[in-house]
């Protein structure tokens, strides 16, 4: 019996999506309904030359969203802002190239995907129409050439072999992917894109586990060169506020020292490098369910 192909998973930029964009489905529900509420205009196109003729967009500071605690902000058609770069290649008349560079742990990546697409769904149907791909080199840089110019609504970055794919996000709980405008002649220049793994692994407590809130410790295995971690508890019940979102500590375990509801939650911890970038993630599916919490 053949085997059922596996489905590509997108995740946003570790630097541009706030902890909302880890949410259950129906918490993401709520973060759009207060999105369309609350429209606020965060993002600028910035444009500039660099080395040779051509605009430049940055995929990082750009899309940096808002706290989880605070409304966050529609994306504007197309976000960007300047970064410098040179040309590697001159783009064939009438079409326009795409630049940038791949990095993980702060270090060049080597033959890593760079997709870009005209059109970006990361819930339905991922990159679909039109695609244009390159892979990186020995810097970690990459060219994707001879664009047609016009608006692209994503570009992602394969997570080294895996079916994971890394991509800057906009608006709020990082639900919008960036968007890139390409011109003819000219290269758009991207900031670098910071990937991460999904392979940190936690040790307590363990998915569908049931546990008392008292003498409760998270644990999970160290990652490494991770200098810091960061953890964070999503109640299932969208009532119930978290005592604990983007909780960062050098140890690789905490105990729950905050009252905490019982009911069903669901558990991630991230870890990081001494530059403040991701390294890698735990699963996003680890649920426990507390039985003995404290009173709503």
């Amino acid at each position: 019996m053949p085997h059922a192909k596996k489905q590509p998973k997108f995740f946003p930029h570790p630097f541009n999506q706030s902890a909302a964009s880890f949410l259950p489905p129906v918490r993401q529900k709520r973060a759009c309904l207060v999105a369309c509420i609350c429209m606020i205009a965060a993002i600028s196109l910035t444009s500039c030359k660099g080395g040779g003729e051509g605009t430049s967009q940055s995929a990082n500071e750009a899309t940096k969203t808002s706290s989880a605690n605070r409304p966050g902000a529609a994306p504007s058609p197309v976000a960007g802002s300047a970064v410098a770069g040179v040309e590697k290649v001159k783009p064939a008349p009438g079409t326009g190239n795409v630049q940038g560079k791949v990095l993980y742990n702060g270090k060049p990546v080597e033959n890593i995907e760079v997709k870009l697409c005209e059109k970006f769904n990361r819930y339905f149907g991922g990159c679909s129409e039109k695609s244009f791909t390159a892979r990186t080199d020995g810097n970690g840089e990459y060219v994707i050439a001879n664009v047609e110019p016009k608006v692209y609504e994503g570009l992602l970055a394969r997570v080294f072999e895996t079916e994971s794919y890394i991509f800057a996000a906009t608006g709020i709980g990082g639900l919008s992917s960036t968007k890139y405008e390409v011109s003819a002649d000219k290269t758009l220049f991207i900031s670098p894109t910071n990937l991460f793994k999904s392979d940190l692994k936690v040790l307590n407590p363990k998915a569908g586990s049931k546990v008392s809130a008292q003498n409760l410790e998270l644990k999970w295995e160290p990652y490494p060169e991770a200098a810091y971690y960061k953890f964070s508890i999503y109640p299932e019940d969208v009532s119930v506020t978290s005592p604990y979102v983007n909780e960062r500590v050098e140890a690789t375990s905490h105990g729950i020292d905050k009252p905490i509801q019982k009911g069903t939650y669901r558990w991630q911890v991230d870890a990081y490098n001494g530059a403040d970038q991701k390294l890698s993630e735990s699963g996003r599916d680890i649920k426990f369910t507390i039985t003995d919490g404290t009173a709503p």
